[in-house]
């Protein structure tokens, strides 16, 4: 009796060690189709990054009123605001310029991987620089805004016109949040792996 016990013991340890290794295979197989998957919906460059892209190639060449696609393609409310706190920063004597708007996803994917280069890992550039499924700049819906003079005129006036700076680590970094002009602008982010967007 002790004998087949101890047999079938063996048989259901083996039975549930096989059972367990297919779920363990399964699930793997699932994640790497679902990597693949989200590697495949990120488009590749076919060549260099241009201004098709959203590149802007120096800082301070590019004015919030040009016409070029890193402001073009933002979102329409989001522009209209830039424009109108540019327009009142000039009054003030304060000069306003594009550092980056809109990006295409392909521009996103190689700034995200110019990152993990730069910072060593995924987690570290996720502080930095969000993947093109996540990131603001991607719909349209973020702006990079500068010289300092100008982040630090937004800082004081940019709750008139609903811009908002979003993370406490990237002080020229605006979105629009409309409520922010009868409000106030809403608390900062530490950096964008504490935005819950970017769990999304």
């Amino acid at each position: 009796m002790n004998t087949s016990l101890a047999l079938r013991r063996r048989r259901l340890v083996t039975v549930i060690g096989a059972v367990v290794l297919a779920a363990v295979i399964a699930g793997s197989a699932v994640l790497i189709g679902q990597q693949s998957l989200a590697a495949a919906s990120t488009p590749l460059l076919s060549g260099p990054v241009t201004e098709a892209d959203g590149l802007i190639r120096e800082e301070g060449a590019v004015s919030v009123f040009d016409d070029v696609p890193a402001v073009s393609n933002l979102d329409a409310e989001l522009l209209t605001a830039v424009r109108a706190a540019a327009t009142a920063a000039e009054r003030d004597g304060v000069t306003m310029h594009v550092n980056s708007g809109w990006r295409s996803a392909a521009y996103q994917q190689q700034l995200r991987e110019d990152a993990v280069a730069q910072y060593g890992s995924e987690e570290e550039a996720a502080r930095w620089v969000a993947t093109p499924e996540n990131s603001e700049h991607v719909s349209g819906d973020a702006v990079d805004l500068g010289p300092v003079a100008a982040q630090d005129w937004l800082s004081q006036h940019g709750d008139e016109f609903g811009l908002c700076q979003i993370y406490a680590n990237e002080r020229w970094h605006f979105e629009l949040r409309p409520g922010a002009v009868a409000n106030g602008c809403p608390l900062m982010y530490a950096d964008p792996t504490a935005d819950p967007r970017v769990q999304r």
